[in-house]
């Protein structure tokens, strides 16, 4: 593991970590609950977070826009963007946000920001129990014309995302698993 993975991992077991029995929002019961936005709204943290999952990015097929639900991917999204900044090649250039409804004003929007039919994207997720609410991003993303290449989180908690999104024929690509944390 780089020295950059351990240190987020350490931070996210130090922040956003617990071990107490939760219900999640798949309606799931655990034994732990990670709260990333803890790890996320750290300097340090979103700078980590955002040049892992850069460089995971890279690593892959090229996409012309990363993006996820609001609010939980928002600042993933931003981080992403904020690694790539000044790269040359920019390996990601836009980044969106899906809303779970159409906004009432404006331009009555559902995917807002960088996004326009016809692009490859990545959509992120901080953590992944069932996949819901990325299935559900994948779907009006694609719905809005849009093919979804990736998908990235940061912790998959096991419990049956990878499943959802090779039922789609999508890999579940993440930084941390289950594995990864403090247990049993």
């Amino acid at each position: 593991m780089s020295d950059a993975r351990r240190e987020l991992l350490d931070l996210i077991v130090e922040v956003s970590f617990e071990r107490r029995e939760v219900t999640l929002a798949s309606g799931k019961k655990s034994d732990f609950y990670l709260d990333l936005r803890q790890t996320l709204m750290r300097p340090r943290g979103v700078a980590l977070a955002g040049a892992l999952m850069l460089e995971q990015l890279e690593a892959g097929p090229a996409v012309d826009a990363v993006g996820g639900m609001a609010v939980g991917a928002v600042p993933l999204v931003t981080a992403v963007l904020a690694a790539a900044a000044g790269r040359e090649p920019a390996p990601v250039s836009l980044g969106f946000f899906v809303r779970k409804d159409k906004k009432k004003h404006g331009l009555a929007r559902q995917i807002e920001g960088g996004f326009t039919p016809g692009q490859t994207v990545a959509l992120v997720e901080d953590t992944t129990t069932t996949g819901g609410s990325t299935l559900e991003a994948l779907d009006l993303v694609s719905e809005a014309g849009g093919k979804v290449a990736r998908v990235l989180c940061i912790v998959d908690r096991g419990e049956g995302a990878t499943e959802a999104f090779a039922a789609r024929g999508i890999a579940l690509e993440a930084l941390f698993t289950r594995e990864d944390l403090p247990v049993p």
